[in-house]
């Protein structure tokens, strides 16, 4: 988000002579406090400036990058994931692609018992199998998929922007979000939990803007 002429100018003056007071700042630009509340606090909020009582207003020091920046390193996946959309290993092709139309995903997470993961299947992986000439109807998606442990994960503590870096680095439409686990048969493995796409990370980006 740009900062509007007065805000700028606001920021200036804090640069300049901070610490200062709001009433100070409304006297240098020839206006009333509350006409600059909304400013302050914006500046405030977006961490640009530091309000300290009875000491007044201080510059951060920090310039937008920084700050949203600093906020994607915060933000961790658990946060934004959205839903994991899962099949079974024997599910046929052609119910997978009804699934991930119905769904609107751009990826299934195939999962065995107790929801441990054991591959993800593609749109691509399921147009190549359309494109073969399989019969869609009794090809089941374990032979097409993608299968552990060449999958990409992530997990709820991680950051958005070291997952968001995966998905770049891989080329991937999403990550499952997973957590240690032991299956029904005692073998250790990973729990889908939740799924982090490009959409969440879009839907993050316009959630920041809207807070700037």
């Amino acid at each position: 988000m740009e900062l509007t002429p007065r805000q700028e100018t606001i920021l200036g003056i804090v640069k300049r002579e901070g610490p200062i007071t709001g009433d100070r700042i409304a006297e240098r630009l020839s206006l009333n406090k509350a006409t600059l509340r909304p400013d302050l606090t914006l500046l405030t909020m977006m961490g640009l400036l530091e309000a300290r009582p009875r000491v007044g207003y201080i510059y951060s020091g920090k310039s937008l990058d920084q700050l949203i920046n600093r906020r994607l390193h915060q933000v961790r996946v658990g946060e934004v994931q959205s839903v994991p959309v899962v099949v079974a290993e024997n599910t046929v092709v052609y119910d997978a692609v009804v699934t991930m139309f119905l769904e609107d995903v751009g990826t299934l997470f195939v999962v065995g018992e107790g929801g441990l993961l054991e591959g993800v299947v593609s749109r691509k992986d399921l147009l190549k199998a359309a494109l073969g000439g399989h019969d869609l109807h009794r090809l089941p998606v374990g032979v097409i998929m993608t299968r552990m442990p060449n999958v990409f994960t992530t997990t709820p503590e991680e950051s958005v922007w070291a997952a968001a870096k995966r998905i770049v680095t891989h080329e991937v439409d999403a990550l499952p979000v997973v957590q240690p686990a032991t299956g029904p048969d005692g073998a250790c493995g990973l729990k889908v939990t939740g799924r982090f796409s490009k959409t969440n990370i879009a839907r993050l980006f316009v959630e920041l803007g809207e807070r700037a």
